[in-house]
C-alpha cells in the first residue's frame, strides 16, 4: 500500500530553515548544516538518501519551497531531489496559482490549487502509475516545514521520517509550532556524524 510520508531535515531546536530564508538562501543563515547529512560519504548517510529516493513515486511541496527549488539559486543537476540516484519522481506543488514559468522543464510537475488533501491525492494517484515491480512506491512530503505540519494536523501522514542535525540555529523556520496533540511510534534510530536519522510510524 502507498505510504504517505514526511521527511525532513530540523535542528536539535526544532528549526526547518535557519533565519531569515528566501530565494537566494533558501535554508536561512546557518541552514546548510542540516543538510551535511544528504552530501556525506557515510554508508548509512547513502542509505538513508538512496532508499527514499528508489521508494519515491511522487513528491508533495509548498509553493514557497517551489519557489526556491526552481528559482536561480535553487536545484541543479548535482543538488536537486535525489540528484545522482536511479530516476526522477512526480512533483506536486500545493499553490493558490500555478506559476507562469518553470525553470526546472526536466521534472515532471503537477500544480494543485484546491489544497493540499488533494495535492496528496495527485501524488498518491503519480505514486501508484509508477509502481511495479513487485515495489509500491511512496507519497513523500518533503516541506516546508508548514505543509509538513498541516499534513500531521489533518492527519494525512503515516511515517515521520526526521534526520535531526547536531546543530542549534536558534531562530528560523519551525517545524513544530502548535496543533492537536500526535501520537508517534519509534521504528528506527540511526546516528552517524552527520545526523541522527528518526523514524516514527504517525498513529
Amino acid at each position: 500500500m502507498t505510504r504517505i510520508i514526511a521527511d525532513i531535515s530540523v535542528s536539535l531546536d526544532g528549526f526547518v530553515t535557519g533565519p531569515d530564508p528566501g530565494l537566494d538562501n533558501g535554508l536561512g543563515t546557518g541552514g546548510e548544516a542540516l543538510h551535511t547529512w544528504a552530501f556525506s560519504d557515510d554508508p548509512d548517510d547513502r542509505r538513508y538518501l538512496h532508499e527514499g529516493t528508489i521508494r519515491s513515486g511522487g513528491v508533495v511541496l509548498g509553493r514557497r519551497l517551489f519557489e526556491v527549488v526552481d528559482g536561480p539559486y535553487g536545484w541543479d543537476d548535482s543538488s536537486g531531489y535525489g540528484a545522482g540516484e536511479v530516476g526522477k519522481p512526480a512533483f506536486v506543488v500545493v499553490t493558490s496559482s500555478p506559476p507562469k514559468s518553470v525553470r526546472l522543464t526536466d521534472l515532471d510537475w503537477t500544480f494543485v490549487t484546491t489544497g493540499l488533501p488533494d495535492a496528496v491525492t495527485a501524488a498518491r494517484e503519480r505514486a501508484e502509475a509508477a509502481s511495479g515491480s513487485g515495489m509500491e512506491l511512496d507519497v513523500v512530503l518533503m516541506g516546508g516545514g508548514a505543509t509538513i505540519r498541516s499534513a500531521l494536523d489533518a492527519g494525512l501522514v503515516d511515517v515521520l521520517t526526521l534526520h535531526l542535525a547536531p546543530v542549534v540555529l536558534g531562530a528560523g523556520t519551525p517545524l513544530f509550532t502548535s496543533g492537536p496533540p500526535r501520537t508517534l511510534v519509534q521504528r528506527s534510530v540511526t546516528a552517524t556524524s552527520t545526523a541522527t536519522h528518526l523514524t516514527y510510524d504517525v498513529l
